[in-house]
């Protein structure tokens, strides 16, 4: 049974790690709360204490497809939807990113750190196994954080939004495959390269740092994109997400092929 399994026995034993540690239970929690909650409610007041503004200049010099979408809103509406439902959008592939990074850093190289490292080697399961059981233990609540930030930012969006649109805007269908799958995708993309940084770093802020120069330029084309794909059509955005699916997987398996247990203990 998977339950008892030692993959499972690993996956569980680290989410109770993560549970215990507040350097990582604080920023995992503390920094999605601020980007999806916080700043949102703040945002959102101001775009609707301007709710009659012009912003007519400012579409004029974005590019049509973004523009379409928004113009055929009453006026009212324009500022708070533009603001809330597309410049925010770079929010939601940061926070798993992110997350994961932080998750993954610490997947061997706090093992190391704790000197919990034998007993991990110990354990009765193969080098492969093992390898993917740390993926997984750090993939999971990255995605739990997403999702679970990502409801509070519709609930905040639709309640700070709703005397301007009196109707709920967010989630769009294509809000909806960003969540979903492509943030998901955005996360295994960062375990990849994490986790093998990891695994050769003997503390996790080594890792963190040693990751830094990968995930940062990751971090500014998630930013960078991100709008963008609530503005393509949904089997553009499910293309988009299978490629970033495809390229992180192929990390993935790689870096277990590679994996061993004497590669560990000599990084």
């Amino acid at each position: 049974m998977m339950g008892s399994s030692p993959v499972a026995a690993v996956i569980r034993k680290d989410l109770t790690a993560i549970r215990r540690s507040k350097a990582v239970i604080i920023p995992m929690i503390a920094v999605p709360f601020l980007l999806l909650v916080v700043l949102p409610i703040g945002i959102g007041l101001a775009a609707r204490s301007q709710k009659h503004a012009d912003v007519s200049g400012f579409l004029s010099r974005l590019p049509d497809n973004v523009v379409a979408p928004i113009v055929r809103l009453p006026a009212g509406e324009q500022l708070v939807v533009l603001v809330s439902g597309y410049l925010l959008a770079p929010l939601f592939l940061i926070v798993p990113l992110m997350v994961a990074a932080v998750l993954a850093a610490d997947a061997f190289a706090g093992e190391k750190e704790r000197r919990t490292i034998e007993t991990l080697l110990h354990l009765p399961i193969p080098d492969r196994q093992l390898f993917y059981a740390k993926v997984l233990g750090a993939f999971l609540p990255a995605v739990a954080v997403s999702w679970l930030g990502f409801l509070l930012f519709a609930v905040v969006t639709n309640t700070v939004a709703w005397p301007v649109t009196h109707r709920i805007f967010v989630p769009t269908r294509l809000w909806a495959v960003v969540i979903v799958w492509v943030a998901p995708a955005v996360a295994a993309l960062g375990m990849g390269v994490m986790v093998r940084v990891s695994a050769r770093a003997k503390t996790a802020q080594e890792a963190n740092q040693l990751g830094g120069a990968v995930i940062l330029p990751l971090l500014f084309l998630a930013v960078g994109q991100s709008t963008g794909l609530l503005l393509v059509t949904l089997p553009i955005a499910v293309g988009i997400g299978a490629a970033v699916w495809a390229i992180a997987v192929l990390l993935i398996v790689r870096g277990a092929n590679r994996f061993t247990r004497d590669r560990l203990l000599s990084g």
